[in-house]
């Protein structure tokens, strides 16, 4: 049976709200593994896609150009209501059928996108602030594949870097695999 979209990112909010809140104010100048920003811009970047996404699962427009800085004032509570809206607007009855928002996708591909989000950054941010992150099973089998149909598309567009090379790719974890694909070294330490 396939899990809805819905259902998938309640177990990533799940795991990924603890590691928001144990975010100390103090590591937000911090670098992650996703090199393009701090702990402070991930948590903006990561804000704004959720919120984004929601509009995008109820076939409304996104805006993905405007920087926003959502680290102000309780940002971690807003997280927490944020991703629970995201779930919502997932599990909204028909929020997989069809095309999502404006990217024109199929909307389960576009809820995949969301979760691959969700759950690798989540991974970036407790790499970065000393926490530990263990994304769950069933959120990571479903990750596998289609991030691997969409990386072509993420890399020419530049969202995923080339892929990191595991040495010893049969003993990888299925989730250091997903994270090799989206260019992150698994054993990134700050």
């Amino acid at each position: 049976m396939t899990n809805t979209i819905s259902e998938l990112l309640e177990s990533a909010v799940e795991r990924a709200v603890p590691v928001v809140r144990g975010v100390a104010d103090d590591r937000l100048a911090d670098p992650t593994p996703c090199t393009e920003y701090d702990v402070r811009d991930l948590i903006d970047h990561l804000l704004q896609v959720v919120i984004n996404f929601q509009a995008l699962a109820a076939r409304k427009d996104a805006d993905f150009a405007s920087v926003r800085h959502y680290t102000d004032g309780d940002w971690r509570g807003r997280f927490a209501d944020e991703t629970a809206a995201l779930v919502a607007a997932w599990a909204v009855p028909g929020a997989e059928e069809g095309t999502a928002g404006t990217l024109g996708l199929p909307a389960r591909t576009v809820g995949q996108m969301v979760l691959g989000d969700l759950t690798v950054h989540a991974w970036d941010l407790a790499r970065a602030t000393g926490q530990e992150f263990t994304p769950d099973p069933v959120v990571v089998g479903e990750l596998g594949p289609s991030l691997a149909e969409m990386a072509p598309m993420a890399r020419k567009g530049g969202v995923f870097g080339e892929p990191f090379p595991l040495a010893e790719e049969e003993r990888a974890s299925e989730f250091d695999r997903v994270l090799a694909l989206t260019g992150r070294d698994p054993h990134w330490q700050p």
